[in-house]
């Protein structure tokens, strides 16, 4: 007997940023599903509230760039469209190591990155998913807690202006980012606290719009990361992003972070391990005033883990794992994530038993991987955590220190050492024989002594034209 007129699933999700835009386009293709959103979303690509790290430097890495690909085909083309760059890593990149390296460039390169301000990346992503008739946004909703058992869920609760009802659900995800409220909702259900782990190596952030001083047209993106045994921790980058501006980020660990002085923006730039920043930055242009944040810490939810799980509800993206912004990883773990329920919920029904539980287990995995890229250096700063460094922790942090090390001096060693800070394979890929035998064994080139910036590119660093 046909079942085309059984009724189609309902799902809701939590959120409506781009974790939670993108699993509504998943969920679309085997539910009816409606977006709860605290605030009113922006028309354009326009600063949205509760989105407070927006203003400072994003990019997806290669490995995200894929994933948004699976989830809205064609969806990167439309990012360049609208004025989103797309770098090659290594050949668009100048970087300089925690440990000190300046990485070598070269052309031959299978791994990228896509960059735009926060606010283009969501609005394009927004335009993409929103047509969809089988989507419902509720705007200015207020989500007031999880209806069900502690062994399922059966719907929400929510504020609409005055007003309060149940929206009822087969499948709810909450992608509502850090200030999520998932742990105490599952605790009103009944269920016992999640474990979880904090890592705050105070990191503050202040960053500033510019526009690019004279024959910088297609500069490569230049990035200072800290340096690893400095205390406090120094860094910064240039990304470019559309109207052919830069937005520079400028980082510092607790007891050096940069000021909201604009007066105080290129002295700090000038003063990181290397000047290369403020140099360029000295024959800019400001286009804003600076914004800060100080909210920065890793914050890991071991939702995976729970012993009980109920039936009915999921966590993604940030609302799973926050991760310290300087490493660039967060939006290529939630993308990653969605593309981990796609490939659950195409194997089994939405309401199959275990299917949450396996939800979470699957979007744990790139969690991991960008939470153990991201906590690698911060659990050693001062005061980071409550927990020291364990002993596994201090023997991969310095075997990473001889991979990137490996990785500045031979171009196999960098390709591979991309593919895990791309995302697009998971760390333990640095322990293959391979990759061992060229950080122990293999011919290395001498250290470069500067950054590798072309005559050209070095010209606009020094005289601006």
């Amino acid at each position: 007997m046909s079942d085309r007129t059984a009724p189609r699933r309902t799902a809701v999700v939590v959120g409506g940023g781009m974790t939670g835009m993108l699993a509504a386009a998943v969920l679309a293709e085997h539910a009816d599903v409606t977006i709860v959103e605290r605030d009113l979303l922006p028309d354009g690509p326009q600063p949205r509230k509760g989105l407070p790290q927006a203003r400072h430097a994003h990019l997806f890495w290669s490995g995200g760039v894929k994933a948004l690909e699976e989830i809205l085909p064609g969806v990167s083309g439309r990012l360049v469209d609208r004025g989103a760059c797309r770098a090659r890593v290594m050949t668009d990149l100048v970087s300089r190591a925690p440990s000190g390296q300046w990485f070598r460039r070269f052309t031959h390169t299978r791994h990228s990155l896509l960059v735009g301000t926060r606010d283009l990346l969501d609005a394009v992503i927004r335009s993409d998913v929103l047509p969809d008739r089988r989507i419902t946004l509720l705007q200015q909703t207020e989500l007031l807690g999880l209806e069900g058992s502690a062994d399922r869920v059966t719907g929400v609760r929510i504020r609409e202006s005055d007003s309060e009802r149940t929206l009822p659900a087969d499948l709810v995800i909450d992608a509502s980012g850090r200030a999520s409220r998932a742990p105490h909702w599952l605790g009103d259900l009944g269920l016992p606290p999640v474990q979880e782990r904090t890592v705050d190596a105070g990191i503050g952030y202040a960053s500033r719009i510019y526009r690019p001083p004279n024959g910088a047209v297609d500069y490569p993106i230049v990035n200072v990361q800290a340096e690893s045994q400095a205390d406090p921790g120094r860094g910064g980058v240039i990304v470019p992003v559309e109207g052919g501006r830069w937005l520079v980020t400028l980082s510092g660990s607790r007891g050096g972070q940069p000021t909201s002085s604009n007066d105080e923006f290129l002295p700090f730039a000038l003063k990181l391990a290397h000047p290369i920043i403020g140099e360029l930055l000295t024959r800019a242009e400001p286009e804003t005033d600076v914004v800060t944040t100080r909210s920065t810490a890793n914050k890991r939810l071991y939702y995976e883990k729970a012993a009980r799980w109920p039936e009915g509800f999921a966590v993604l993206g940030d609302a799973v794992a926050g991760y310290n912004p300087l490493y660039g990883h967060g939006m290529t773990a939630s993308a990653q994530s969605v593309l981990a329920l796609r490939g659950v919920l195409r194997e089994q029904e939405i309401t199959a038993p275990g299917a949450a539980r396996r939800i979470q287990k699957a979007a744990a995995r790139p969690v991991e991987n960008a939470w153990s890229l991201a906590v690698g250096q911060d659990v050693f700063r001062a005061g980071a955590s409550e927990q020291p460094p364990t002993r596994l922790e201090k023997t991969l942090a310095a075997f990473v220190d001889k991979a990137a090390d490996a990785g500045s001096r031979n171009p196999r060693a960098m390709q591979i050492l991309l593919d895990v800070m791309s995302m697009e394979k998971d760390p333990t890929r640095l322990f293959r024989p391979d990759m061992l035998a060229l950080v122990y064994l293999g011919r290395k080139r001498p250290r470069l002594s500067g950054p590798p910036l072309t005559e050209k590119e070095a010209a606009v660093a020094t005289t601006g034209d």
